[in-house]
């Protein structure tokens, strides 16, 4: 929703590329006042906050990595240094650049992943996944619009509630939180597209991908739980998870040494490319829509977003309480203001499609009755009162171009035949046939 009004306003109004300018059929003019204003800070502090959550969440899963691969013990102050190393990698990709920086590092992480999925596809149940695949998708389209509106009012199993409350609502949180980072980045990449392509393009290709992503792990791991309900993989954490499945693949221990340091590498990469790419937006919107901020902006927004990451883990690990609880609390909270400008920006976008003048144009096509009237016309002599030096008929008042058109490829394809008309010195002449 936040892509599509940005790339709507932006490039068919001419509209900055503000989250305020999505507003504009509610807001009007105020979208350069404080109402504006007041909507791109609450942009900027839902991207800081969600990419701070994801830089903790992170450095929790990379130190989990480096416990099962190095049985290095997994502690806030190693993920501290993870995020710092992290934030460091974002902030060297920010200063070369989108194309020499962020572009490059984010297509090899996408290939890493993909190599990482693989790996898993081929050595994993290669068969019963692409089963599950089919599976998997049938039950995601059945079940979906019944879960999209479940609560469980009478509390379920007794913590489907819970698990509901710390899970969905965190992750909703969380993605709603995103959507000024990704719902920019998706704008400025769709210019030209129409409105169908930009919805089938958003909704279909990240669904279809996290379809066969979370397949291909997924399954995987529930292959060795179904047959073995005593695996270690029962009772993993989710940030140890990963590495649990990959000791168990029929491989020699060397290559799921090499696969549990890939999938270090690309988690790393992940919430690397999340950084330098969030900071650039946090940039843009900061500047009012500028697409080139200034570097030290983006030194400023990066080193803050690392900084927020690792205080939210010490403040959690200092209250006592499970670090990723601050980091879920940071997310909803984010989120929630957002969720709202999200709901406003529908009723904007819907006042201006309403607004728009559809103009569908056709290419005209010749009617049958020029043929007949050409025809009709080359069979008669000519009158009286015509033309007398050409001997033609008068031309009509109000010619229509098509008929010229069609006069005149009739005149270039027809021979000439030798004719005569009087001149106006009673003398005759050659001329051509009238058309």
């Amino acid at each position: 929703m936040l892509g599509l009004s940005l790339g709507y306003f932006a490039f068919r109004k001419g509209l900055p590329l503000r989250p305020a300018a999505a507003l504009y059929p509610i807001l009007k003019d105020r979208i350069n006042g404080w109402p504006g204003y007041l909507v791109d800070i609450i942009a900027v502090f839902g991207t800081l906050f969600g990419l701070a959550t994801s830089l903790g969440i992170g450095a929790q899963q990379v130190a989990a990595g480096l416990d099962a691969v190095f049985g290095w013990e997994n502690t806030t102050t190693l993920q501290v240094v993870l995020i710092a190393a992290i934030t460091a990698i974002a902030i060297t990709s920010l200063m070369l650049g989108l194309d020499k920086g962020i572009r490059r590092l984010a297509l090899i992480n996408l290939w890493l992943a993909l190599a990482l999925m693989l790996f898993v596809f081929f050595f994993g149940p290669t068969r019963d996944l692409l089963n599950s695949l089919a599976a998997n998708i049938g039950t995601y389209v059945q079940e979906v619009p019944g879960l999209s509106f479940e609560t469980f009012p009478d509390g379920g199993n007794g913590t489907a509630a819970e698990w509901q409350s710390s899970w969905t609502l965190f992750y909703w949180g969380w993605w709603i939180s995103w959507s000024p980072f990704v719902g920019m980045f998706l704008a400025r990449i769709s210019y030209g597209r129409t409105i169908r392509n930009f919805v089938a393009g958003c909704l279909f290709a990240p669904v279809g991908a996290s379809m066969v992503w979370l397949t291909v792990f997924g399954d995987s791991a529930l292959e060795l739980v179904q047959a073995d309900p005593a695996d270690p993989l029962a009772e993993a954490a989710p940030e140890t998870a990963i590495y649990v499945l990959l000791a168990q693949l029929p491989v020699p221990g060397f290559v799921i040494l090499l696969a549990s340091l890939l999938t270090i590498f690309v988690v790393v990469l992940f919430f690397a490319t999340s950084s330098d790419s969030g900071s650039l937006v946090v940039d843009i919107l900061t500047n009012g829509g500028d697409p080139n901020p200034r570097w030290q902006q983006r030194l400023f927004w990066a080193v803050l977003e690392g900084v927020i990451a690792a205080v939210l883990l010490t403040a959690g690990a200092v209250s006592g309480t499970d670090a990723l609880s601050a980091l879920q609390t940071a997310a909803i909270v984010a989120g929630l203001p957002l969720g709202l400008v999200l709901v406003l920006m529908a009723v904007g976008l819907t006042r201006a499609l309403r607004d728009e003048r559809f103009v569908v144009a056709l290419p005209a096509e010749p009617s049958p009755a020029l043929g007949l009237r050409e025809s009709s016309r080359r069979a008669t002599p000519p009158s009286e009162d015509g033309d007398p030096v050409t001997g033609s008929s008068p031309e009509p008042e109000t010619e229509d171009p098509l008929l010229s058109e069609t006069t005149v490829a009739q005149f270039a394809t027809t021979p000439a035949v030798a004719t005569t008309s009087t001149s106006p010195s009673g003398g005759e002449r050659p001329g051509r046939d009238p058309v």
